[in-house]
């Protein structure tokens, strides 16, 4: 829905495909009011939201009374794969930011999460990844973990694995389809949920088993964002 214009239209948008529950971006969250009103006169919710590791460390405060406001209590950080490091150094530091991060936002009412790329996922010096890594630097904390399944897959690693491995920490997923070779080059790879080469009954399951309690629905280029949202929403209905 990112792609329709304004927060009304893209609110709009995801109640007519038939969602009653939506994931606010961090550009979302700079419209706090707006997102506050929006969510009252549809009567949906946004249990969880996306921000950025710089925005969250230059105004927490802010991000914390506006994710209040608006009903968010889990927030993920994403680390866009064009900047992260597949070194040591790089994940222990995340690891040890975020677990910092999580310890103070804790108390202040909002669960902090991570929310994973394809990156961290390639064995370092050490025979560790670097997702490893970034949660072995986070240990004692209370860091949370949204799983992007799609990604783990994109990464060549066996989703249910790394869920189940993690299922500690896992309180969410994210649904997305990846398109078949000939067809990736039209939305970036990726497909409309059930379209793709990803088998999701048993993924789906697999995430709640172990531990996953909203799981959200998304492409990162759809060509036609409310056919997406209709069109996925109606095969995940199928076995949900």
């Amino acid at each position: 829905m990112r792609n329709l214009g304004s927060l009304a239209r893209q609110v709009e948008a995801a109640v007519t495909a038939g969602y009653r529950l939506v994931e606010p971006l961090e550009h979302h969250l700079n419209e706090e009011e707006r997102l506050e009103d929006l969510l009252r006169e549809y009567s949906i919710s946004a249990p969880t939201a996306h921000i950025s590791l710089p925005a969250l460390k230059a105004r927490r405060s802010q991000i914390v009374d506006d994710c209040l406001r608006c009903g968010i209590r889990e927030l993920f950080v994403h680390i866009p794969q064009e900047i992260a490091v597949e070194t040591m150094a790089y994940w222990t530091q995340i690891g040890t930011d975020l677990g910092a991060i999580s310890a103070a936002m804790q108390s202040e009412g909002i669960a902090l999460g991570f929310h994973n790329s394809s990156s961290g996922f390639k064995l370092l010096v050490n025979g560790q990844y670097g997702f490893e890594v970034l949660f072995n630097a986070a240990s004692g904390s209370p860091l949370i973990w949204q799983a992007d399944i799609a990604w783990l897959h994109h990464a060549g690693v066996e989703p249910r694995d790394w869920l189940r491995r993690f299922s500690k920490v896992l309180t969410s997923a994210h649904i997305k389809d990846r398109a078949a070779d000939s067809q990736k080059s039209a939305e970036d790879g990726w497909a409309n949920v059930g379209a793709g080469i990803m088998v999701w009954p048993s993924l789906w399951r697999a995430a709640v088993q172990y531990g996953a309690r909203t799981l959200v629905i998304e492409h990162d280029n759809p060509p036609d964002p409310i056919g997406f949202a209709k069109e996925s929403l109606s095969y995940v209905r199928r076995f949900y």
